[in-house]
């Protein structure tokens, strides 16, 4: 990081890392790329096909057993039709299977190493005996393994408020907390009251309601009615505490090349 001879870095990590990086790069006044933390909302309206919406939140926090940076971990949900969501989540969440990775069949495969499962299950703690959510599905190794492995079941907690620490901080596992909104105003506010920007999702049937949400969530990247889409010539990458730059799409060619300007009088 501070050799004169490396012009540019380029990481992919924890938003302190990431932190670290900038720092150490700045005496020689590097080009550096952060793609950092996360804590993305992803917003169910009451007007959503919440067919899709559910799917789509699940697959967002417990796709590679949560082990994403952009996971919507923050589920939104009008009030409305709270009660309806958490219900039809937990029905999901509890035909998830955990198991082998390599399973075709699997949903949940185990976290990366002990130090990650051990995490997670503080944080579950944390939600459960400081922030005093209720943990509605999960929140517990998971009885299916038989010992082998770091596994915890997909965990779904409700009662929170955006003041928590678990819709605060970055748990990086199959935890999902449940808040509540009344008001698309409430809704926007509680989508950026974090420190990070990566990501968002927007579920709702009205467009214009959409766009709206979209162009004032402070995230790199909003997904409608649909949450995790990617594609190599869009650009990715977060706002605030979510990193520098950004990955993917012709965006992160300005990254790796300096601009020079030539002037040539022919003689």
């Amino acid at each position: 990081m501070t050799s004169p001879a490396v012009d540019n870095i380029s990481v992919t990590g924890s938003t302190a890392v990431g932190k670290q990086i900038i720092k150490d790069a700045a005496d020689t006044l590097k080009h550096v790329t952060a793609e950092l933390g996360g804590k993305s909302p992803d917003i169910v309206f009451a007007d959503a096909d919440l067919d899709s919406a559910i799917a789509a939140a699940a697959e967002g926090v417990f796709g590679n057993k949560g082990e994403v940076c952009f996971g919507g971990t923050r589920l939104l949900v009008e009030r409305g039709i709270h009660d309806e969501v958490v219900e039809r989540l937990r029905t999901k969440i509890e035909s998830m299977r955990v198991g082998d990775p390599l399973d075709a069949e699997t949903d949940i495969g185990q976290l990366a190493d002990r130090s990650e499962y051990d995490k997670v299950r503080d944080y579950i703690k944390i939600g459960r005996e400081q922030d005093r959510a209720t943990v509605v599905s999960g929140g517990k190794r998971s009885a299916r393994q038989n010992g082998k492995g770091y596994f915890v079941d997909p965990t779904l907690m409700v009662g929170a408020t955006n003041t928590m620490r678990v819709a605060q901080e970055e748990i990086f596992g199959p935890v999902l907390t449940v808040i509540p909104f009344s008001t698309f105003d409430e809704a926007i506010t509680i989508a950026n009251a974090v420190p990070y920007g990566l990501a968002a999702g927007v579920h709702t049937r009205d467009m214009k309601k959409a766009l709206a949400a979209m162009r004032a969530i402070h995230a790199g990247v909003v997904w409608i009615n649909t949450y995790g889409q990617f594609d190599s010539r869009v650009p990715f990458g977060g706002f605030k505490m979510s990193g520098v730059g950004r990955e993917l799409g012709p965006d992160v060619l300005d990254h790796y090349l300096q601009t020079k300007a030539v002037w040539l009088h022919a003689v």
